[in-house]
């Protein structure tokens, strides 16, 4: 155990009721004990003495039961309490006891399921298998639900390549959502980073594992999203539970010694730390060899690429690609933290992949009505500006509409500001700034005319995404129309504001949804050919003019043969589209009628319920056009850290 300050260390064993300490040898470093026999199932932790001086960082209290940062399997829950800050105070009754793991299987190394240009879809395990009424109770709210045949069939029908898991490591409330009666529904406050949370995967690894090996024999890849920005002891005033207790310099500090927080959580892990960096690669090494997972999405991770700074070349990432085990794994960013020079996008390596809010905000706008149509077909085609051309190498933007953070997609039409009472914060915390629009009433509605807004506007939305370059990302629900009721950051609602209502899902915008999936899997949608030609609607070649005049209605891009989908977005009024029939009648705000159109130039055939003759060839769609207030931003982040 690492724990460079300490003065003693002891392992502590626990059996019922009774700890048994045993002191542990200095070793550099390190402090090391053997104890023979087989201790497979054995409880235990660590305890830690030195001085108690935490303005100067040091926070030795042998009174702390400390979790292994190496733990793999943990006897419960974590349950945040005043006592895990205080000085002197025995937390064994408190901190859950790392469980020693017996013999774990090794997955046979296997290429991964995914590849780019597909499609990730976005899960909370809780949120999305709570209220599934074709999954047996007791197996509701954990991963195992995931292989359940109704969800595989729901993952099937959507063409899902990959699904991407939000937190399933054990992690800790925030300290204030306790005294509001709320809890941590997303997971993004991690304490140890292999122990899976014994809530959501009460089987430990072996859960984990079977499902992962169901998913892909579906042809379904299992990308986990972890973090390793920061850790649930939050800021001077948190918890003491692992690392702060055992190795406070773990953690990043400015010249004063103050905890730095580039991550809005309170603290930030010092990736410039080597044995930091080796932490984090043995948790990614644990999940590809006993868990056979295709890779992993990083929660704020400039964090791993700074010391202090953002570093393009930082250790990291040669280390990972250097790594047998973990050189072919997905790998993705979420390209900003909220330090100094915290945005990022564009800027990580290839191969990795990047969550590109430029896409979501300039789709967003473009259909809204006050973005460019010169933005939006940048961003179809891949978002050059930021990665470079990917005519032969794979894009490295992962495309998304709305995410677990902000409003949900449905949401998104139907509000233009958010309404997060129920967080306990007075509507303070989550963005102000969402580039949506309500469609002229705000939240539930009854008009018809709103309500056929909504949709279309919905239908636009996701056929731009769909005829996108590169990897795109659905966040599960959003594809029949789930909402929060303008909540945009439900992170500690676990209840049936985000739980997904499978009952009452809109079947019809589900179906609309597979047809893109289908129309989208006919082609290479990785890849932007430099040989397809931009249109105007009229057929013409588009000249700089037709880019810059804002009246330009549309554009479609048509494709070289035999690589992929063309696609055709227009915001003109009264479009006709394939053998000239006339497609929508969307409503509209204003007295001018307008319409919004996304269509596949593909063969592939769908008639949808509305707004489409069903001689159309391409799935497309119209929603009318209703602009409202809204300016860019980039990150929503959750209430962690307060």
């Amino acid at each position: 155990m690492r724990a460079p300050l300490a003065q003693a260390v002891w392992l502590c064993l626990f059996a019922g009721a009774g700890e048994t300490r045993h002191a542990m040898a200095r070793d550099g470093d390190d402090w090391t004990l053997t104890l023979p026999g087989d201790h497979a199932g054995v409880r235990y932790g660590y305890r830690a003495a030195g001085e108690w001086a935490p303005e100067r960082g040091l926070w030795f209290d042998p009174a702390k039961l400390l979790v292994d940062p190496h733990a793999v399997a943990l006897d419960r829950r974590f349950a945040y309490d005043p006592a895990l800050s205080t000085f002197g105070v025995d937390t064994a009754p408190l901190v859950p006891k790392a469980v020693v793991p017996g013999p774990l299987p090794l997955v046979p190394p296997a290429p991964p399921v995914f590849a780019p240009g597909g499609l990730i879809y976005e899960v909370n395990v809780r949120a999305f298998t709570m209220l599934h009424p074709d999954v047996p109770q007791h197996q509701r709210g954990t991963v195992a639900a995931l292989a359940h045949p109704a969800m595989l069939a729901h993952l099937r029908k959507l063409g899902v390549d990959a699904v991407e898991l939000m937190p399933i490591v054990a992690w800790v409330d925030e300290r204030h959502l306790p005294p509001l009666g709320l809890r941590n529904a997303w997971g993004y406050n991690p304490v140890a980073f292999m122990a899976l949370d014994p809530g959501l995967c009460p089987g430990g690894v072996a859960e984990l594992r079977e499902t992962v090996a169901t998913l892909r024999a579906h042809g379904i890849g299992t990308i986990l999203d972890l973090v390793f920005n920061h850790t649930g002891e939050s800021d001077a005033a948190g918890p003491i539970l692992s690392l702060r207790g055992l190795d406070n310099q773990a953690y990043a500090h400015d010249t004063q010694g103050q905890l730095i927080n580039d991550t809005g959580c309170g603290n930030t892990l010092d990736f410039a730390q080597p044995h930091v960096r080796a932490m984090t690669l043995d948790a990614l090494r644990h999940f590809v060899s006993h868990a056979g997972v295709d890779g992993f999405r990083f929660d704020l991770a400039p964090v791993l690429a700074r010391g202090p700074g953002f570093a393009a070349d930082a250790p990291i990432f040669a280390e990972i690609a250097a790594d047998p085990l973990l050189a072919d794994r997905v790998l993705i960013a979420e390209p900003w933290d909220i330090g100094p020079g915290g945005y990022q996008l564009g800027q990580f390596p290839a191969p990795w992949l990047e969550w590109n809010d430029r896409f979501r905000d300039d789709a967003r706008r473009f259909w809204r009505g006050d973005g460019g149509l010169g933005q939006l077909a940048t961003r179809l085609a891949g978002s050059a500006d930021m990665f470079g051309p990917c005519d032969t190498a794979p894009c490295r933007s992962v495309n998304f509409l709305a995410a677990h953070d902000g409003f949900t997609l449905a949401d998104c039409v139907a509000y233009a500001v958010k309404h997060n009472h129920a967080n306990g914060e007075d509507n303070r915390d989550g963005h102000d700034d969402n580039h949506s629009w309500n469609n002229g009433v705000e939240g539930p509605s009854d008009d018809p005319a709103a309500l056929a807004r909504r949709q279309a506007a919905l239908r636009a939305l996701l056929g731009t995404l769909f005829a996108s370059t590169g990897t795109i990302m659905l966040t599960a629900g959003d594809e029949f129309g789930r909402s929060q009721q303008g909540n945009n950051n439900a992170y500690a609602q676990d209840n049936a504001l985000t739980w997904i209502d499978w009952e009452r899902r809109d079947r019809d915008l589900e179906h609309f949804v597979a047809g893109l999936a289908a129309a989208r899997a006919t082609g290479d949608m990785a890849r932007f050919p430099e040989d397809g030609q931009w249109l105007a609607l009229d057929g013409a070649a588009m000249d700089a003019a037709r880019w810059q005049d804002p009246a330009t209605p549309g554009v479609a891009w048509q494709a070289p043969p035999d690589t992929r989908p063309g696609f055709r977005v227009s915001r003109s009024e009264g479009f006709r589209w394939a053998d000239n029939a006339h497609v929508g009648q969307g409503a509209s705000t204003s007295s001018a009628r307008t319409e919004f159109q996304i269509c596949f130039d593909s063969p592939f055939a769908l008639s949808l319920s509305k707004g489409l003759s069903a001689a159309c060839r391409s799935p497309c769609e119209t929603a009318p056009h209703a602009p409202s207030r809204r300016s860019a931003g980039s990150m929503n982040r959750r209430g962690a850290g307060t």
